[in-house]
């Protein structure tokens, strides 16, 4: 009943009285067309003669007169900026229509946010038309915007014409399902564009999972895939696992909340044994147990690509947890960083075996839950790591710049979590045990990027602050 009522809302807005169109130094006949409709979803007669001459705010503004819809300031003052951000602005079919109108020809805008709009498939139509026309977008979220199918198979024909320049592409919670997952998946085969894609919170089941796991085995450009939140399941995550077998553009892939249980981690394994592309994948809330996490393991003992793996929030125990920590141990060519089981309650053996793992493995961070016996005991104080280093610094009349340029050994001022962590645990002058360094971390990469980024403390070494100053804004 609410969907019958939302569409005859839309097909109400889409009549306006045309026997009144807007005042517009356009020609009468000109608005009539644009308020009615027309064959192109951005026609308004023809765009090029429409709006001859009119350009940026003035068109943008000229556009919202003719679908009769409030402008949103904010973007008509950004159009020369490269970032405009329009999530939760109401815009409405209509109101995405006349941004559309207005990005056309526009060259500066390359990132756009219009999340939770309500756009619909018709929005959706909107913005395909003109991204086949706009050359500098790189950056598009259209998620939560109830596109449906009918929305989905409008962006599946602009990627499978490959006639846009997208790169970045969020369709996040659009009530997407196999119909969707099909003519998405026809189009990221021939697609050479696109290179990370959020699919999470879909409808997607385990038909969905076959169809993009045959997408996966073809396409060769994709390097970051979220499906977290759909349904994929056992059956579809083992045709999905298939295609990762023989895709070599992947690095990051999010398949949590999909309840792949174990058969599924054992397709996962089967492709770790094989795929030397993938660094991060995340398997968190997926019912699997330590019978899944052995047959993770079996991937993990010959995977060397593999940097950061999730399954925080599954079945395991300190066994399935014993288990995966002795993998990498025993793997020469692993190059795993983070091992994520947060929920895990672990035990004094565990700790032994984990700080034999970390004597030739200092870059591994493994994430764990309580130590089985020690929750009632009072955790040790460790010194701040922010003014154990002051101190060092103060000492030998050094700057926090001069430090961290040390440790770059790239020098682009942003090191790797995973190489600041070995840096620092080999520090000889510096004495920092690893819940120091563990909390350094989480102050220099609050947004969890895996990266240090110390470039900002360039223009303070220019500035010859003090390293006192620069310290305490850190801590």
């Amino acid at each position: 009943m609410g969907k019958d009522s939302e569409k005859d809302t839309d097909q109400n807005e889409e009549k306006p009285d045309i026997s009144k169109p807007p005042e517009s130094p356009l020609s009468d006949a000109s608005a009539e067309k644009a308020m009615q409709g027309s064959d192109s979803d951005l026609d308004v007669e023809d765009p090029g003669k429409a709006f001859a001459g009119v350009m940026g705010a003035e068109l943008y503004l000229e556009a919202c007169r003719l679908m009769e819809v409030v402008p949103v300031s904010h973007f008509a003052q950004n159009l020369t900026k490269p970032y405009i951000n329009l999530n939760h602005h109401g815009l409405g079919p209509k109101g995405v229509k006349a941004i559309a109108i207005a990005l056309v020809s526009n060259a500066t805008v390359t990132h756009l946010e219009l999340e939770d709009n309500h756009i619909l498939a018709e929005g959706a139509k909107c913005i395909a038309e003109m991204l086949r026309e706009n050359c500098s977008l790189r950056e598009l979220n259209i998620s939560n915007n109830h596109l449906d199918t009918e929305g989905a198979e409008a962006i599946a024909s602009l990627l499978l014409e490959n006639a846009s320049y997208l790169h970045t592409l969020q369709l996040s919670g659009n009530s997407f399902g196999e119909e969707a997952a099909s003519c998405l998946a026809d189009a990221l085969m021939s697609n050479y564009q696109v290179k990370e894609l959020d699919l999470s919170h879909n409808e997607f089941s385990e038909k969905g999972g076959q169809l993009l796991g045959q997408m996966l085995a073809v396409n060769t450009t994709l390097e970051i895939l979220d499906l977290s939140w759909n349904h994929l399941r056992r059956k579809g995550t083992v045709a999905f696992g298939t295609g990762l077998k023989g895709n070599a553009a992947l690095k990051i892939l999010n398949l949590s909340w999909n309840s792949i249980g174990n058969e599924g981690a054992q397709a996962l394994a089967e492709a770790l044994k094989v795929n030397s592309v993938l660094i991060h994948l995340d398997i968190s809330n997926n019912q699997i147990n330590n019978e899944g996490a052995k047959k993770i393991c079996k991937g993990l003992k010959v995977n060397g690509t593999l940097k950061v793996l999730k399954m925080a929030n599954n079945l395991l125990t300190v066994e399935g947890a014993t288990e995966l920590v002795g993998s990498v141990r025993k793997n020469p060519n692993s190059v795993m960083e983070e091992i994520n089981i947060s929920n895990v309650l672990v035990n004094e053996t565990f700790i032994k075996l984990l700080e034999l793992a970390y004597q030739t493995r200092p870059e591994l961070d493994v994430i764990y839950g309580e130590v089985e016996g020690c929750v009632s005991k009072i955790p040790k104080q460790h010194p701040n790591a922010m003014k154990v280093i002051q101190k060092y610094l103060n000492e030998h009349n050094l700057r926090l710049w001069d430090f961290f340029r040390k440790i770059d050994k790239d020098g682009n001022m942003k090191i790797p979590v995973s190489a600041f962590r070995r840096a620092m645990m080999q520090q000889s002058n510096i004495q920092l045990d690893r819940v120091q360094i563990a909390e350094l971390v989480r102050k220099l990469d609050q947004n969890q990027t895996g990266i240090v980024d110390y470039s900002h403390l360039k223009e303070q070494k220019s500035a010859q602050k003090p390293v006192k100053e620069e310290m305490e804004e850190k801590v």
